[in-house]
């Protein structure tokens, strides 16, 4: 694993996570160029989003029987020829068809991950998975400004067209420059089989079933509160506009620069000591998020440094929690990914749901004891683990079975929250 070769694969994970994010900013052109509703042209943005959740689910766990490169450059150009096919949509419903497309075939940070991690010695693996994370963060964070830009000087179509011809050329890069590995897997399973694996391994892998866990509630109360966040600052306490909510957002491009370190640490440490510190990040953080019904600019300062420390120990557990999951079988690391972030995505699903609620009854402290008392239930299970539980990532030793990518004698990355 070469320096230049990660660097190709963490902009592969910003393109693929940025196209599930930058359709949102266009969603006010789609009003007047289409001319269609509001309503209709969220449409557009929740079709990339179904499709999304569709491809971790239908096309994820073939990353353990097809060959890497075959597999990751193919998802490219499928999802490069739904972009242009969006780009030049003549109506809705055609752009509403291509950008499910484009969403269930751009699930490609989630193959760049084990693929990644079967290329370096478990050492390295943390580091890895970090400097992926951030790639991925990075492209959230900037798909939104570059859409919304290019968008607003040549029109909606620009934004889907550009990022067609970036992805085909990335396709391109990634076919001449990706190694060729055998499939991790040798087990030829039915597809249906096979779509059944992540069950099994939920119910067989203590380990996976605890990393999904943490994740699922520290992304839970992630999302409750910037589902949250927005009603805040628009309402009396602050009466600010939707536009700060969005520059608020950008405070988190710094977990880019923390996710390496973490990984490193990873590396050295293992994963429990950084889920710890990680769930008594996301406590304080709640604790200090609290302070934000104060209101003017002590409130403010207030939601900006909790916000940051909440996105730090959600991306920082991701780091961990996939270091963790992939050490388990490296025959079935697309597997176990998908039921991770399955699971992830759910609870993040229930935290908005249940953060609207809290919302509801007792306003903004009612978010934060929610996420408060998710942060606890992850820190009370993390403290009842086993005490035999490895507290490193494990060292992989292949098995007569199994076929593994390393060259390393001893052989992610999201959301990406989007």
């Amino acid at each position: 694993m070469s320096r230049r070769l990660l660097l190709l694969l963490s902009v592969t994970c910003a393109m693929a996570v940025g196209n599930i994010y930058f359709p949102q900013a266009v969603t006010p052109l789609l009003v007047t160029g289409l001319q269609v509703s509001p309503d209709a042209a969220a449409v557009a943005v929740t079709a990339t989003q179904v499709g999304y959740t569709a491809g971790i689910v239908l096309l994820v766990p073939l990353g353990d029987r097809i060959p890497h490169r075959k597999y990751l450059v193919t998802l490219l150009v499928l999802t490069g020829l739904g972009l242009l096919a969006a780009g030049c949509a003549p109506a809705l419903p055609p752009l509403v068809v291509a950008g499910a497309l484009v969403g269930l075939t751009t699930v490609a940070a989630q193959i760049v991950g084990p693929l990644a991690v079967g290329l370096v010695a478990a050492d390295r693996q943390g580091a890895v998975i970090g400097t992926l994370l951030s790639g991925s963060t990075g492209g959230m964070l900037l798909a939104r400004t570059f859409s919304g830009t290019l968008g607003e000087w040549l029109g909606w179509r620009a934004p889907y067209l550009v990022a067609a011809v970036l992805t085909l050329l990335l396709s391109l890069a990634l076919a001449v420059t990706l190694p060729a590995t055998p499939p991790t897997s040798t087990a030829r399973q039915p597809y249906h089989a096979l779509l059944r694996e992540p069950l099994r391994l939920l119910r067989t892998e203590p380990e996976l079933r605890r990393s999904c866990l943490y994740q699922a509630t520290v992304f839970g109360g992630f999302s409750a509160v910037w589902t949250c966040l927005a009603l805040l600052l628009t309402g009396p306490a602050y009466g600010l506009g939707a536009q700060t909510v969005g520059l608020l957002a950008l405070v988190g491009a710094a977990t880019m620069f923390f996710t390496p370190i973490v990984g490193r640490m990873v590396d050295r440490r293992g994963p429990d000591p950084v889920n710890l510190i990680c769930t008594l990040g996301v406590l304080l953080a709640a604790a200090i998020l609290a302070a934000g019904t104060w209101g003017g600019t002590p409130g403010l300062a207030a939601l900006t440094l909790g916000t940051l420390l909440l996105d730090i120990a959600m991306q920082s557990g991701m780091v961990a929690n996939q270091a963790r999951v992939y050490a388990l079988r490296p025959d079935a690391r697309s597997r176990l990914n998908t039921a991770y972030m399955t699971c992830a995505y759910l609870g993040g699903s229930a935290g908005s749901w249940l953060g609207v609620r809290a919302w509801t009854r007792a306003g903004w402290p009612a978010v934060c004891a929610l996420v408060a008392l998710l942060a606890a239930l992850a820190l009370t299970r993390h403290l009842l683990r086993p005490r035999t539980s490895d507290t490193t990532v494990p060292s992989e030793q292949p098995t007569p079975t199994t076929t593994t990518m390393s060259t390393e004698p001893c052989p992610p990355a999201s959301p990406t929250s989007t």
